[in-house]
């Protein structure tokens, strides 16, 4: 338990042995010679008549000298055995526990629950070897290999060379008693001895890190406890040579060096983070074994060092598209020299390695239900799909949900507006602000308001502020902003032809004009195209459940999404925000290289398709200009949310807006 695996075993099996041969993962780095405490397990007792078993402590081998030994060293918690030397004389239901003796936690958990099994690439083996003797002149590192190869049956053993002028050192330094690192990825690889420590090295660390266009964050995680030890984030540096993905592949192509000064860019960054997550974490870069990388194409090929021109335009060719396997010290990240790297696959052009490792967090191809995945940012990545198919696409949404190209549009800050509330009768505002707590309009802000200030909006109030001037009747579903309510209220200003919304009067003084509202409209009109085009491909009218993926996800409210029309109509409560589904899906491919494979077979079969050459990609975007579409319902939503009826417009005709409503009620 709790994994629910059974099996028949000779009385005197060893526990450990019997939980290998169900594939029941426990953790052993000793090889059984109970010194490393990490096998612990302990038994349910009683009489189980859903197996017909009766389960007793009295089943299992008394305890010996070395289980005494090891619980005179460090103490063994009452009711716990060491599973490689507690040996099966009767039946038995074993517990394997979620802790050990050191407090790891066993399993890592992820937003919705799941549990991420530990089967990481890297293997700690504690083996005892031969000592020289001159009647035997087999060298010390073929004794080493010989002794790994009886232990712990890994056989034609590849040894990096970095180890051969260290082994004899190493060797002596332990008394001949040494922890040796496998690493063994891919079925078909031959085991490697990457890493040699002497005595008994109980732990072995990976990094896990999302490269996004913006922020790129970093987990440091124990690969035999599976905690996660530490976490750190920072703004990618990249921004310096351009906001959004295609400035930085023109400014490679306008400049010689661009592509190495972005690549050593992001690599400083990245060292930066490391240093950070092991001063956290107290532990040495040393001891980082195993790394994971995802990111969006441009950042996948930058980080590796591949000019990423190709991706500039038509056929948008990506230079590698596999998973990448290579070590660290090839691009710039000096921890162990034996560190592995490994890169997951890209999808498409435009759809990356973060698509793919949110697609392994979220699951969609393990469900029955069509689930949509959606990574809003300057490139929205898209993934539609349930057990028997999955689609993918990605739109150029650009950066206006990001705060730029709005004109009191800022990033994520302390200072931002972050929340907008506005009254359907007066017309005024209220809002929250990032780094003071109480709103606009509660005891409190004003105070709050001069030491932090309050500078602008960033993406989440953008979509809220623009879905309340709807909802509050200011803008039309066209949205147009309703000059005529400037005699009713003085926050509708007059600009030239248009008009605009106040937020906030001072310095800066923060408004909504018109512009603002079109590049919200064309950014989530250029989103809600590119999945209607993925669910005309899968030939349905509506999904089931909806994940909203990266930083902006996890703080956009699903309501006003949808009252934006930036996702499909879909039940409330099957709206939810995943976090950062990339950072959880790269520390699942850390810990466990069977998602590796998961992720490499899923990524063959899901299919791509191109926006830029879907005929319909244009009707979809012009019916999605409208607040929250021209054409489509949102019966869902309706049921929470009283959507204004349509009003004329300067831009729209009254009648297609009136006929359009009626059609609505009737269905």
């Amino acid at each position: 338990m709790p994994s629910g695996k059974r099996g028949r075993f000779p009385p005197g099996t060893p526990v450990l042995e019997a939980a290998r041969q169900l594939g029941v993962y426990v953790e052993s780095v000793c090889g059984g010679r109970a010194t490393c405490g990490r096998c612990q397990v302990s038994v349910q007792e009683g009489n189980f008549a859903k197996h017909k078993i009766v389960s007793s402590n009295d089943h299992l081998s008394s305890i010996g000298p070395k289980e005494q030994r090891y619980a005179s060293i460090r103490e063994l918690p009452e009711g716990r055995r060491l599973s490689c030397s507690a040996h099966i004389l009767g039946d038995l239901v074993i517990d394997v526990p979620q802790d050990t003796v050191i407090n790891a936690q066993v399993v890592r958990k992820d937003s919705d629950g799941r549990v991420i099994e530990r089967d990481a690439a890297v293997h700690m083996c504690y083996v005892e070897v031969e000592e020289p003797d001159m009647h035997k002149p087999l060298g010390d590192l073929d004794r080493l290999k010989a002794a790994i190869a009886t232990d712990w049956k890994y056989e034609n053993l590849e040894v990096d060379f970095h180890l051969n002028p260290r082994v004899q050192s190493v060797l002596r330094k332990g008394d001949w008693k040494v922890t040796a690192a496998i690493h063994k990825d891919e079925g078909s690889d031959r085991p490697r001895l990457v890493a040699l420590y002497p005595g008994l090295k109980n732990e072995a660390y990976g990094i896990a890190c999302d490269i996004g266009s913006t922020t790129i964050a970093m987990h440091l995680s124990s690969l035999l406890s599976g905690r996660t030890v530490a976490s750190a984030g920072a703004s990618n540096p990249q921004i310096r040579f351009g906001e959004d993905l295609m400035s930085r592949v023109s400014y490679v192509m306008m400049n010689p060096d661009g592509r190495e000064g972005m690549t050593n860019a992001v690599r400083e960054a990245l060292n930066g983070l490391i240093d950070k997550v092991c001063a956290d974490g107290g532990v040495s870069r040393e001891d980082i074994l195993e790394a994971v990388f995802v990111g969006n194409p441009i950042m996948h090929h930058l980080f590796l060092g591949i000019d990423p021109t190709e991706l500039g335009g038509a056929p948008f060719a990506l230079a590698v598209s596999g998973a990448v396997h290579l070590k660290a010290s090839e691009i710039g990240l000096p921890m162990n020299a034996g560190t592995r790297v490994y890169v997951l696959p890209c999808i498409a052009g435009h759809v990356g390695a973060d698509a793919a490792a949110a697609t392994l967090s979220e699951g969609p191809h393990r469900q029955d239900e069509m689930m949509l995945l959606v990574d809003i940012g300057t490139n929205a990545e898209i993934v539609l799909g349930n057990r028997h198919r999955v689609v993918a696409a990605s739109s150029p949404t650009g950066p206006a949900f990001e705060g730029a190209e709005i004109s009191s549009g800022q990033r994520a800050a302390p200072g931002a507006i972050e929340r907008v509330r506005i009254d359907p009768v007066t017309l005024e505002p209220r809002f929250r602000v990032i780094g003071i707590e109480p709103w606009s309009d509660e005891p409190g802000f004003a105070e709050a308001a001069e030491k932090v200030g309050v500078t602008g909006i960033c993406g989440s109030g953008i979509i809220e502020v623009i879905a309340e001037m709807y909802l509050a009747g200011i803008i039309s579903e066209d949205g147009v902003v309703d000059g005529s309510l400037a005699a009713r209220s003085p926050r509708i200003l007059q600009n030239g032809r248009t008009f605009s919304y106040l937020i906030q009067q001072g310095e800066p003084r923060i408004t909504i004009t018109q512009n603002d509202v079109r590049a919200i409209q064309l950014a989530k009109a250029a989103l809600y195209a590119g999945v209607k085009l993925l669910m005309d491909k899968q030939g349905i009218d509506h999904v089931d459940r909806i994940g909203l993926a990266g930083a902006f996800g996890t703080f956009i409210d699903p309501k006003y999404a949808m009252v934006l029309g930036l996702i499909p109509d879909c039940p409330l409560d099957k709206v939810k925000s995943v976090g950062n589904a990339a950072g959880t899906g790269a520390r699942m491919a850390l810990l466990n290289r069977g998602y590796r494979r998961e992720i490499e077979e899923t990524v063959r079969k899901i299919e791509k398709i191109e926006t830029a050459l879907e005929a319909k990609f244009q009707e979809h975007f012009v019916y999605a200009m409208a607040l929250p579409n021209k054409v489509d319902a949102f019966p869902e939503l309706a049921k929470v949310v009283t959507l204004p009826e349509r009003k004329m417009s300067a831009e729209g005709s009254g009648d297609e807006g009136t006929g359009r409503r009626r059609r609505r009620n009737r269905e």
